[in-house]
């Protein structure tokens, strides 16, 4: 199922959000319907508050668009180490839609997190995918990219973001 994609500023995207208990059947078909809802929107992410639900579940597909589809589901998610590198890069957000912001993260990133079975999973994520897991796993905290620039740039983003929003004068 499709579900509705919260915009910023919707309350939710800024709320610290609550583990995952037991990955049960509500949890594996809100991990369905959210890799549905990130194939239709045409993004290579989504977290669990983006629609509305505020968990510490993330998805990503960072490839489909050049190959094979290869979902991840995260559930409880952590970065247990960053790289010292950082590297930057322009981010677009399905919450923020039609803004991108130049934003500095680590470069490579090991997380650790449980899967839609119950075990648990590490892996170690460089480029783009380190990139998105970090834009992921700073929703679960509240965070979106317009807390990631300096106080000049947002308020140029906001602007921005405003009148792509109000639509045509």
């Amino acid at each position: 199922m499709i579900r509705e994609i919260r915009l910023w500023p919707d309350p939710v995207l800024a709320q610290v959000c609550e583990p995952v208990g037991a990955v049960n059947q509500h949890v594996r078909a809100l991990a369905d319907d959210m890799l549905e809802t990130m194939y239709a929107a045409k993004g290579r992410g989504l977290a669990a508050p983006q629609v509305g639900v505020p968990l510490r579940l993330f998805v990503m597909d960072c490839g489909w668009k050049e190959g094979d589809r290869a979902p991840q589901v995260m559930v409880n998610p952590e970065i247990v180490e960053a790289s010292a590198e950082r590297a930057a890069g322009l981010e677009g957000c399905l919450s923020i839609p039609g803004i991108t912001a130049e934003v500095e993260r680590a470069a490579e990133v090991t997380m650790r997190w449980t899967g839609l079975d119950g075990s648990l999973f590490a892996g170690r994520f460089s480029g783009f995918e380190a990139i998105a897991a970090q834009h992921e796993r700073d929703h679960l905290d509240g965070i979106v990219t317009l807390d990631r620039v300096s106080p000049e740039v947002r308020a140029r983003l906001e602007t921005e973001y405003r009148a792509c929003r109000s639509g045509p004068s």
